[in-house]
């Protein structure tokens, strides 16, 4: 096999290939790797040549799977680099294909998606839950001391609540959906804050 440099031997062709034909022809010698094409029509525009349609479609499908590689090395998962270029599909395979493409884009934009909102939740609910300790800390402080030893403070509502206690430990810890989510998907349990 030869490569496309100048030093290399060429020869100009012209080849007449019926329509019904021509994909199959242009796919194998695109795999040969030993032409290149001339346009023969440089003052035709795009958007006026023939084939523009399937030349987008393949574009757009090449998007969508440039972002599914750039969500796969997002998350760091190993993937098989065959270093061999595989075949062109058969046009009526290139509508399954498509479909596959468009359906794991969706897939993937909405697991993006639940994943920022649950993000999202779970930072304004640990905001809130540190809002709660703090104005529990400073309803505490404000008790005078005299009622704090009285047996009436213990069954006030000034007493702190347990689910106020601050397990500093266990936030540190803590996952987006931890223990306690796991809990709580089960039925009779109750998700305790803190």
């Amino acid at each position: 096999m030869g490569s496309l440099f100048r030093s290399e031997e060429m020869a100009l062709c012209q080849l007449f290939l019926q329509s019904e034909a021509a994909y199959a022809c242009v796919s194998e010698l695109g795999e040969l790797g030993l032409v290149q094409f001339r346009d023969l029509n440089p003052d035709v525009n795009a958007f006026q040549r023939k084939f523009v349609n399937e030349v987008r479609r393949c574009d757009e499908m090449e998007r969508k799977l440039r972002y599914l590689e750039k969500e796969i090395k997002k998350d760091g998962i190993p993937m098989l680099d065959t270093g061999e270029s595989p075949e062109a599909p058969q046009p009526r395979e290139m509508i399954d294909l498509e479909a596959t493409f468009e359906k794991l884009e969706n897939e993937l934009r909405e697991v993006n998606q639940n994943a920022e909102a649950l993000k999202r939740n779970f930072l304004e609910l640990t905001e809130l839950k540190h809002i709660l300790r703090k104005t529990q800390v400073f309803f505490d402080e404000s008790v005078p001391t005299v009622y704090k030893s009285s047996s009436a403070y213990s069954s006030s509502k000034y007493r702190r609540y347990p689910q106020m206690a601050d397990n500093q430990n266990e936030d540190e810890q803590a996952q987006l959906l931890g223990e306690e989510g796991v809990r709580a998907s089960q039925p009779g349990q109750n998700l305790k804050l803190g």
